[in-house]
């Protein structure tokens, strides 16, 4: 959970599955108040721009997804009678890109792809805004993250051999199968080009193991998945399908892995004490 100051209003963005989602119910609030924000919301999410938005990107993103009723939301779109809140749209549909929470923080959250739709309905100059501040909100959290590394290194004092390196670390070409199967979770995809498995792949063959595949992950992998992570958000909005982004995403991987694990001050890093 964290909070980013927009324009004077606080957004909650909250982080599960590796995933962000931000608060639909804040960004509303900054609008027209808090009375209000329910209302705004429903009246977004009727519309029928917005559900075609929203229904695809469950179609892209969501296995789980129930097409049948988002077609009968589809057709009902528009007239008087229909109504549509949160809690029904995803109560019928099996969504994930939007979700309700109760209690202290409690309200509409979105995945950041549709949030930042929804805050241009809202206000276009607002979007932009938020978009800022998520940016620097992550790019934050990427510092932290570093000095989480080098922190954990020190402690556990982890040493790499050259041999090790060349053999164990530059992830391996993926295979036509592997570049032309439908990957549910974006996650997935990054750990796939520079892993070589999915998250689910990873846990089946290290149940001993308390963490997940990017909690073992050394600090050369780090660094390369952070990389991989913002390369492909930029691919995501050139349009690129998934099969061509992880193929493209696996070649950058092997080739960056081969220069960080070369690389003098990396080195120096992961040889502290």
């Amino acid at each position: 959970m964290a909070k980013i100051k927009v324009l004077d209003s606080d957004i909650t963005v909250l982080t599960t599955y590796e995933e962000d989602y931000i608060s639909l119910t804040d960004i509303a609030n900054s609008k027209d108040g808090e009375q209000r924000a329910a209302d705004v919301i429903k009246n977004w999410i009727r519309n029928r721009g917005t559900l075609e938005f929203i229904g695809t990107w469950e179609q892209m993103y969501n296995p789980d997804f129930k097409v049948v009723e988002f077609d009968h939301f589809k057709m009902e779109a528009g007239l008087p009678s229909f109504v549509l809140s949160p809690g029904k749209w995803i109560e019928k549909t099996d969504a994930k890109g939007i979700t309700v929470k109760a209690g202290r923080y409690g309200g509409t959250y979105a995945h950041k792809d549709i949030a930042f739709e929804f805050a241009s309905a809202i206000n276009p100059v607002f979007k932009l805004y938020l978009i800022k501040e998520f940016q620097r909100l992550k790019e934050e959290e990427l510092k932290q993250l570093g000095w989480d590394i080098k922190r954990n290194l020190t402690k556990i004092n982890y040493r790499i051999h050259t041999d090790a390196i060349k053999e164990n670390l530059i992830p391996k070409s993926l295979m036509p199968q592997q570049i032309n199967f439908l990957y549910a979770s974006e996650a997935d995809i990054l750990n796939v080009a520079l892993f070589g498995i999915t998250a689910k792949q990873w846990r089946e063959l290290h149940i001993d193991k308390k963490g997940n595949i990017r909690d073992e992950a050394n600090v050369y992998q780090l660094v390369c998945l952070a990389n991989l992570e913002s390369l492909n958000a930029h691919f995501i909005n050139e349009g690129l399908s998934q099969s061509h982004r992880i193929k493209k995403l696996n070649e950058i991987a092997i080739s960056q892995m081969q220069i960080l694990t070369k690389d003098k001050n990396m080195k120096k890093l992961e040889n502290k004490k």
